[in-house]
């Protein structure tokens, strides 16, 4: 059954995959035809515009500079500006413009000729054109954010999510990744901080929260965040390191285990002393930076009404704050949430004092 689970991401990520590929090679076919589409579009308005000033405006060309650079490679692209060139070297003399408004006018399209041109060598980078390129990541990055959205538990347990970048930005470094078993008795959730944050750290976390995705459930607890270190280390980024919490819970006893890659110790609410405490063991280095190092477990038991709590250093951190006062601060927030049946990981990361200017994420799980 989890292989069968295994396979259906792996056969999402292969249409995604072939889609990327038609993708390429339609555009691909048809780029000698659309540029001398646009160059014989172009040389056409260009006589018309010489034809009849008063009737027809220069500003039609804009049209055609802009759809040019959405659908062709840089060194097509170029051609159908010459062309544009050309057009206006024989506009210039009969446009009846003075020194200075042809120069604001020829201003204007190197300027958007620019644009286009740096446009275009974007999406040559990933082989897309137009906005087909923007689409695929897109659905990408909602692709992989489902893997992240907490699974429906069984009777008697809650758990909750909430994963909020720097500025506003749809990327961020901050994911949270869950897997729960066909028997709906374990559940297995990582959330992870990887360095940098918003849309710099946003294609790093993408790699890395489908590799982990793919991990969940499909190696044992104990060897989860081994097995994730050393996919870092492999990857050699420049910026390559993360952090991680991990957390196994049997939802039928309550037992749990967590392990710890340098990120913040994790948070347990004890129902029956009304108090949070940390949960300081179970800790190893940081993913990504020490091959082969080892990643211990603490483990526990949550009764009725206990509840974890895991976070990312956005929520506790702010410029000029200790970290102690950004932790106590975090647990005053979570005390009420949880006293008045709130939704403690987002009152959590709305609450942080770094505000926007930190990627946040945090995780509650509550047994009920």
């Amino acid at each position: 059954m989890a292989g069968a689970d295994r396979l259906e991401t792996h056969d999402g990520r292969s249409t995604l995959s072939g889609r990327f590929a038609t993708l390429r090679r339609t555009a691909s076919e048809s780029e000698p035809t659309l540029e001398v589409v646009f160059i014989a579009t172009t040389l056409v308005v260009g006589l018309l515009i010489i034809r009849f000033p008063a009737e027809v405006p220069f500003a039609l060309l804009f049209p055609l500079i802009v759809l040019a650079g959405l659908a062709l490679v840089p060194r097509r692209l170029m051609r159908v500006y010459v062309a544009v060139a050309v057009v206006m070297g024989v506009w210039a003399p009969r446009s009846g413009l003075g020194v200075t408004r042809f120069s604001f006018v020829l201003l204007a399209i190197l300027v958007v000729m620019l644009m286009m041109v740096l446009a275009a060598q974007s999406r040559a980078r990933v082989g897309t054109r137009g906005f087909g390129g923007d689409r695929m990541f897109a659905d990408l990055r909602d692709r992989i954010a489902s893997v992240g959205r907490m699974p429906a538990l069984p009777d008697g347990w809650a758990a909750t999510s909430c994963v909020l970048s720097a500025h506003g930005e749809r990327f961020s470094g901050d994911f949270v990744v869950a897997y729960l078993s066909p028997s709906r008795n374990r559940l297995e959730v990582v959330l992870v901080d990887v360095s940098g944050k918003g849309t710099r750290a946003g294609t790093r976390s993408l790699l890395l929260s489908g590799a982990l995705g793919a991990l969940l459930g499909a190696v044992p607890s104990s060897d989860f965040l081994r097995a994730a270190n050393e996919y870092l280390v492999r990857q050699e980024w420049e910026e390559g390191f993360a952090t991680a919490v991990h957390l196994d819970l049997d939802l039928r006893t309550g037992d749990y285990s967590v392990a710890n890659a340098g990120h913040p110790s994790p948070a347990r609410y004890t129902s029956g002393r009304a108090r949070w405490s940390l949960l300081e063991g179970g800790r190893g280095p940081l993913l990504g930076v020490v091959p082969g190092a080892p990643f211990p477990r603490q483990t526990g038991r949550l009764e009725r009404g206990d509840s974890l709590l895991f976070y990312s250093d956005g929520v506790i951190e702010s410029r000029g704050r200790d970290l102690v006062d950004g932790i106590d601060r975090m647990l005053g927030v979570a005390s009420v949430s949880i006293l008045g049946q709130g939704d403690v990981a987002r009152e959590v990361c709305e609450s942080a004092r770094s505000g926007e200017d930190d990627d946040r994420a945090a995780l509650a799980v509550r047994r009920l």
